[in-house]
């Protein structure tokens, strides 16, 4: 069952869903995020990654960002420690950036991205990069991606495997999420990526990232810019990463 990639859509891409039950599956969504601390890569693990005197003031761009539920969280964090970073949302629907009105929110596609080169300090994406189609658009994914960053990408999904199938399932199961959140939850583990595949991928993209495992449950690309990489960037999409170590706990 998890040997291939699934490649069946998740109801929560539909786009025959009404603005309410977009709002309504951001509701459980944020409940799923929650438990599963899907920020603590981006508080915990990314300003460490960095560099506490690189983080002081940061623009970030989140792609795939949904109602923008993981940039509050960061700025919030940041706002804590002193720091001032400032999240810019991307989604391709623009329905759900209607839910955070008062925020930075721009509607595009994260494989051709709206700004220019270099535009951000950090460019980052969680739980979006299952939601592509193809191998061929993780890699256009990447390299847009590393495109915009001034100073790197950090990317983080699910791994597909047995052990977060079976974790996702009993969760949403106590969660009592709605039944297509539940099938939406393990559909999105059936159609990730595993960390050899993502490894993979990011070198076709012309990153010698750093791809490391989180608790078993996803994976972290993560590469840092040069400032001759970064200069380069001006003019191609698809340089080498300098290879960064991320952090993040080793899993199975």
């Amino acid at each position: 069952m998890l040997r291939e990639r699934a490649t069946e859509p998740e109801y929560f891409d539909s786009p025959a869903r009404t603005p309410g039950e977009i709002a309504e599956g951001y509701r459980e969504l944020a409940r799923a995020n929650r438990l599963f601390f899907l920020h603590d890569p981006y508080t915990r693990l990314m300003w460490r990654w960095l560099g506490a005197e690189n983080c002081r003031e940061l623009s970030i761009l989140d792609l795939g960002a949904g109602d923008g539920w993981l940039g509050a969280q960061m700025e919030k964090f940041a706002t804590h420690l002193g720091w001032n970073w400032r999240v810019t949302n991307l989604e391709l629907n623009p329905v759900p950036l209607q839910l955070s009105p008062a925020r930075h929110n721009v509607a595009g596609s994260a494989l051709a991205l709206p700004f220019t080169a270099n535009s951000f300090d950090i460019v980052i994406a969680s739980q979006m990069t299952h939601h592509l189609a193809s191998d061929a658009e993780v890699v256009q994914h990447f390299r847009e991606a590393w495109r915009l960053a001034r100073h790197g990408v950090f990317i983080t999904d699910m791994t597909r495997n047995a052990f977060l199938y079976a974790v996702v399932w009993m969760s949403t199961l106590a969660l009592r999420l709605s039944p297509q959140m539940r099938a939406d939850g393990l559909l999105s583990v059936k159609r990730s990526w595993t960390r050899a595949e993502i490894e993979a991928l990011a070198v076709r993209a012309g990153l010698n990232a750093s791809v490391k495992s989180y608790f078993g449950s996803r994976w972290i690309v993560a590469a840092r810019k040069t400032p001759a990489i970064a200069a380069a960037s001006e003019t191609s999409a698809g340089c080498p990463a300098t290879d960064e170590f991320c952090s993040a706990p080793r899993g199975k």
